[in-house]
This record gives structure tokens, sequence and C-alpha cells, in this order.
């Protein structure tokens, strides 16, 4: 079954219950999001996006996985 982008938004809110997101794309399977926290602070992108990639909760495993492509940017507030 497709993941929605809002779908995506709640997995990554409850990891970061503050920060701003943003998710788009419509066809159940590629997404953009960009996700801006406090808690990224002093951490490099690849430790920001596997945060992120951990709050999704296995949707993004394997080949049937649900979710099959994020572009995903991450950052600390500025």
């Amino acid at each position: 079954m497709p993941i929605t982008a809002t779908e995506i938004e709640t997995l990554i809110r409850e990891a970061f219950p503050d920060a701003r997101i943003r998710v788009d794309g419509d066809d159940g399977a590629h997404f953009v999001a960009e996700v801006i926290d406090e808690s990224f602070r002093g951490l490099n992108r690849v430790q920001q996006q596997r945060a992120v990639y951990a709050a999704l909760r296995g949707k993004m495993d394997g080949p049937a996985g649900e979710l099959h492509a994020l572009a995903l940017t991450t950052r600390a507030p500025g």
C-alpha cells in the first residue's frame, strides 16, 4: 500500500516533535522532505539524515518498503 506525505510527516514528527517539517510528493513512492530541528546542531549531515531515516521505522527497507525514494534536506535552525 502506498505511503502518503502526511504519514511520512507523522512518523518524523513523532521523533522530532518541535521540528519544522515539510514533505512533498504525490505518487505514493517518491518524496522530498525538509526537516529543521535544534537536535541536529553539532551533527554532520549524515548523522542528521540517519536520525530521520530511523524515525521512518523501516518504511524504506528493501524492495518491499512502502517508501521508495526520499530526497532529504536536514539542518539546525539558522
